[in-house]
């Protein structure tokens, strides 16, 4: 596994892993209290060095080895960061690869920079701080998060999930599914059937709000949200193949 190193990011120190070797660098988003140690960062990884394909995978500040708190950061810092550590790595021609809430960060970075070559999404969760997070709390839970600045939100892949009121404020700036979203190069989008956490509708709007040429959206019957079993792992590889061909 590729040793970790470092920058000063706009918020923290942020921690990051490249390889190097064939461009367009393959870059990998991962997802909201998720790091770059997860299962298909760290396996495509691999399967993009016996490949000869350049790699980056990265923690957002407050996540993994990278510097600064996870209740202080909201999409945007997020972004930023993946942003700062792009532009210092892999200053060429980039293919996204965004799982979960790397699926919006990516969206975010595909109107900041213009040498993005593919979008990759992986049961991608564009806007689930509005329509996900707010739109399921309760009144009460929406006092709370006004009274003391978060509110810890319950979840099926560990600790419960901090959500402040910042992540919300600033989430309603970032939101990409209220208008066209032009994407000028391949996209795959994969989606779980049995994804608890990130529904087929929200695939399905992400499909239609793209504005490209050549968008395909694929479901994957049984799969979850974590998408890591070898045959999703295997379909995640022909995604990006087929983006890079």
């Amino acid at each position: 596994m590729t040793p970790t190193s470092y920058i000063d990011g706009p918020h923290a120190r942020l921690a990051y892993a490249f390889s190097a070797g064939e461009g367009p660098v393959i870059v990998f988003l991962s997802g909201y209290k998720s790091d770059m140690q997860g299962t298909k960062a760290v396996h495509l990884e691999a399967w993009a060095k016996a490949r000869g394909r350049a790699f980056l995978r990265l923690d957002y500040a407050g996540h993994g080895e990278s510097g600064g708190r996870f209740e202080d950061g909201c999409i945007g810092d997020w972004a930023m960061d993946a942003q700062a550590v792009i532009d210092a790595v892999a200053p060429g021609p980039v293919l996204l690869v965004g799982s979960s809430m790397g699926g919006w960060i990516a969206s975010l970075l595909t109107q900041r920079l213009d040498r993005i070559v593919g979008f990759v999404g992986i049961a991608a969760a564009p806007d689930f701080t509005e329509d996900g997070f707010w739109a399921e709390m309760s009144d009460a839970q929406k006092r709370e998060m006004a009274e003391h600045g978060v509110w810890y939100r319950p979840s099926a892949y560990g600790d419960p999930y901090a959500i402040t009121r910042r992540l919300i404020e600033d989430g309603r700036r970032r939101l990409v599914l209220r208008t066209p979203l032009p994407m000028p190069f391949p996209v795959r989008l994969l989606q779980g059937t049995e994804d608890e956490a990130v529904s087929r509708d929200v695939a399905l709007r992400l499909f239609d709000h793209i504005d490209g040429a050549d968008v395909r959206l694929t479901l994957v019957r049984g799969a979850d949200h974590r998408f890591s079993e070898p045959d999703n792992l295997a379909a995640i590889e022909a995604a990006i193949s087929e983006v890079l061909q």
